[in-house]
């Protein structure tokens, strides 16, 4: 597939960014050479090839999530440097 000047502006335009004619020419150079090689993935012969959603045949790997006893709030602000009853106590940061 042949990318033109056009088309590289327009990608540059939406993205932001701006070329010069020689940076356009060989982005666009690059861009067909780059859909060239991915086309080359229709020629492969995919008959009775299953798709997958990934490479590897793996499962979930996160732990299951149990219930573990809690600590109290006592024993949470037991080590704060400075603490009332509820809540942590920090210096005032905003002005």
């Amino acid at each position: 597939m042949k990318v033109t000047r056009d088309q590289v502006r327009h990608i540059a335009a939406l993205a932001r960014l701006r070329f010069d004619a020689a940076e356009e020419e060989e982005i666009a150079t690059q861009m067909t050479r780059i859909l060239d090689y991915v086309e080359k993935l229709n020629e492969l012969n995919l008959e009775g090839v299953e798709p997958m959603s990934h490479v590897l045949d793996l499962h979930n790997v996160v732990r299951p999530d149990q219930p573990h006893k809690r600590i109290t709030r006592e024993q949470a602000l037991s080590n704060a440097p400075d603490a009332d009853d509820v809540y942590f106590r920090v210096p005032k940061v905003i002005e």
